[in-house]
């Protein structure tokens, strides 16, 4: 009886780990094939092998043009984490067009992180201020906009905060199991970390 028990406490507690640590896409994001193109160098090297094939890109929206019945962003590609999010701080691995069909609101993605996701149509040339530049195109079935958060990290604890206080060697007095007393560890200043969230 209590070995069964331990066993289907055991089971819980080792699958609620297990899906704590899962990491989803989102939905808008996630595309029709099981892994979308993602390795801009490798489309630009030989775009004409990818036309077609589904990708996902993300990244800084660097400019909105709205045309009759589409949009195009420009985006500054970035490496992309497990949930599709473009990771802060990354440098730039490239520049692609995305095509959203419809009217988008230059306020709404000027300047702000997203992640795109459709067939790659081909590559268009453009330039980046003065320079010739061929972008990779994408027509857009599915966005994700992504918004800056800032979170605290607390500084670590010690590893063990029950631990004994003891009197030093040769005296058999005084000292106590529990936390430490005050003062006795500076836990440091708090940081904060910016990060993107849906």
């Amino acid at each position: 009886m209590r070995k069964r028990l331990f066993v289907q406490l055991g089971s819980v507690l080792l699958a609620a780990i297990l899906l704590s640590g899962c990491v989803s896409i989102p939905d808008s994001v996630k595309g029709t094939s099981p892994a979308p193109q993602q390795d801009l160098a490798r489309v630009l090297n030989a775009p004409q092998l990818y036309v077609g094939q589904e990708s996902r890109f993300g990244g800084k929206v660097i400019s909105v043009v709205n045309r009759n019945g589409m949009t195009r962003l420009e985006i500054a590609a970035m490496r992309l984490d497990s949930s599709a999010k473009p990771v802060l701080g990354s440098p730039s691995i490239g520049r692609i067009y995305a095509d959203i069909n419809g009217f988008a609101d230059p306020v709404d993605f000027t300047g702000k992180m997203v992640t795109v996701v459709g067939p790659i149509k081909g590559v268009e040339k453009g330039e980046i201020g003065q320079a010739a530049y061929n972008f990779v195109t994408v027509n857009v079935t599915g966005y994700q906009r992504w918004h800056l958060s800032q979170q605290i990290m607390s500084p670590p604890q010690p590893i063990d905060p029950w631990i004994w206080y003891g009197p030093p060697r040769g005296r058999h007095y005084g000292g106590y199991w529990g936390p430490p007393p005050f003062g006795y560890y500076s836990p440091g200043p708090v940081q904060v970390q910016t990060i993107l969230t849906e």
